[in-house]
Formats: C-alpha cells, sequence, structure tokens
C-alpha cells in the first residue's frame, strides 16, 4: 500500500533538471487532479483505496508516478495498491516490474493468470486478440481490487485512447461512444477510472522517455498488425499534423454534447417537442 511520500524522491532522483520537465510535471499533475475532480472519482469516501494496474507499458508508469506526486503534495487522499497481471505471455519480464518498483520501496502484487493461452485458442485466425484480452484481463483485476479492499480499479488511459475508442465505436460500431473516465461495473460495487483522461499520448511518451521507465512491450494486441485501432491512430495523427489542434478541439466535443441536436428519441424527448409546450 502507499500512502506516505517516501517512493517520491527516489522516483524522481534521476529525472532531468530542466524547465522543460518540470513543466511537463506539472501538467501532468494537474490533468490528473482537475480528471479527479470534474469526474467525482474521490466522491463519497474520505481516503479511497485504489488497485493501480501496471502492465509496464508508458502508460501505466506515468499514472503510479502521476498519483504518488499528488499524493506527496496533498492534492490527492488516497491508498494506493499496485498491481500487475502476469498473463503467461511468452518470454513476458517477470522480473522487470518487481525490480523497478523494489529499488523504489513500492510494493506490488503479481497476480499470475494464464490468460495468454485462452486469448490464442479462443480467437479466430486473422481476428483481433484485444477484446478477449481486456475481458479476461479486466475479470482478474476486479476479483484482485476485491480481495484488497479496493473501491476502484485505476487505470492508464488518456485521452488518445477516449479519442480512438470514439472513432472505433463511431467507424465500426455504429454508436456514439468513447471512454469513459469513471465507470461503474455491472454488479454495482466497483469504479473503474482513468485519473490521464485530460492527459495527451504525446506528453506521457515525453514524460516515459525522461523518466527511464524499463519499458515491457505487449507481445499480443502490440504484435499484430493492420488493426483497426492503429488504423484510427495514424488517422487522427494525420490530421494533427494537418491541423495543429485538432485532436484537442474533438475532445472538447466529447464533454460538450447537445442531445437535442442529436437522433436518439431514448436520450431526448423529441414527441414531446411542441409549440407551446414546456
Amino acid at each position: 500500500m502507499m500512502s506516505d511520500t517516501k517512493p517520491l524522491s527516489r522516483l524522481f532522483s534521476n529525472a532531468p533538471d530542466t524547465v522543460g520537465f518540470r513543466r511537463l510535471r506539472k501538467r501532468l499533475a494537474r490533468q490528473a487532479e482537475e480528471a479527479i475532480n470534474r469526474y467525482g472519482m474521490t466522491a463519497g469516501e474520505a481516503r479511497p483505496r485504489w488497485l493501480v494496474c501496471l502492465s509496464g507499458g508508458k502508460d501505466s508508469y506515468a499514472l503510479l508516478t502521476v498519483l504518488l506526486d499528488l499524493i506527496a503534495q496533498g492534492r490527492l487522499s488516497a491508498d494506493l495498491v499496485a498491481c500487475n497481471l502476469d498473463q503467461g505471455q511468452p518470454g513476458f519480464p517477470k522480473h522487470v516490474l518487481p525490480d523497478y518498483l523494489d529499488a523504489l520501496d513500492i510494493k506490488l502484487r503479481i497476480e499470475t493468470k494464464d490468460t495468454y493461452s485462452t486469448v490464442i485458442e479462443k480467437t479466430p485466425e486473422g481476428a483481433t486478440l484485444c477484446s478477449l484480452c481486456s475481458r479476461l484481463r479486466r475479470g482478474h483485476l476486479y476479483r484482485v481490487a476485491q480481495e484488497e479492499g479496493c473501491s476502484a480499479i485505476v487505470l492508464g488511459h488518456h485521452r488518445d485512447d477516449i479519442l480512438e475508442t470514439f472513432f472505433l465505436n463511431l467507424f465500426f460500431g455504429g454508436r456514439l461512444e468513447a471512454m469513459p473516465p469513471k465507470l461503474l461495473n455491472d454488479e454495482g460495487d466497483l469504479l473503474t477510472l482513468r485519473p490521464l483522461a485530460l492527459a495527451g499520448e504525446e506528453d506521457i511518451a515525453q514524460f516515459a522517455r525522461a523518466m527511464a521507465y524499463p519499458i515491457i512491450p505487449c507481445t499480443l494486441c502490440g504484435s499484430q498488425d493492420g488493426l483497426q485501432r492503429q488504423q484510427v491512430k495514424e488517422m487522427l495523427a494525420r490530421w494533427e499534423e494537418r491541423h495543429p489542434g485538432r485532436k484537442e478541439t474533438i475532445f472538447r466535443a466529447l464533454t460538450t454534447t447537445r442531445p437535442g441536436h442529436l437522433l436518439d428519441p431514448e436520450l431526448f424527448d423529441f414527441a414531446g417537442l411542441r409549440p407551446g409546450g414546456a
């Protein structure tokens, strides 16, 4: 459990001592704090206990760092439990996360479940592995969170993940749906939180490089070419290159919806809309 500031000095001990890095660190902390407050991630709890899910990728490393930073500054009151789900992927370097976190005096729970074999067995040849992998992983993380007495699992998804999910659902799912910063599970007893929802991937990647995290590449979805998500990512990158600020504009649109200007009668009472009506 992490509720004090002990790991913080070690965590930033090798970070660049530059104005640019300090600004980046402050920006990510500010954006995470804004997301936590805007979406009521700590609402109803004096001091929540969160399961911080670490994959070994840049996003989850940055998530843990930013949350510890906020706690150390007194801007977040929460207890954190770091957890890695070892999915039995061939060649997975089991020592990397424990070695890194041990050096920082951060305790880590490692849960070993061979979801890799299930995903490979159940997924038709040529189909993407992400959907089944995500569902299996999420189920185990929910269980671990309950065993650890946590009220939420906390994931490192960022603004670009949310935008990509929106366009995936728009183009391939036929629905207006993104990735919410706060979600209650079907049983109603556990939250999924995304404190980096307002942070851009470029900032997180720059932060990760500066922090020199020991990145563990994904050998499942990261090994597949031509994924729909990758196509959407490339499309957004082209738009941003041609029209800087385009991604931020689209993201802002997701926070400013007008149900009466869409076409969903379940969302807006079109039948009750008439001259002289309320």
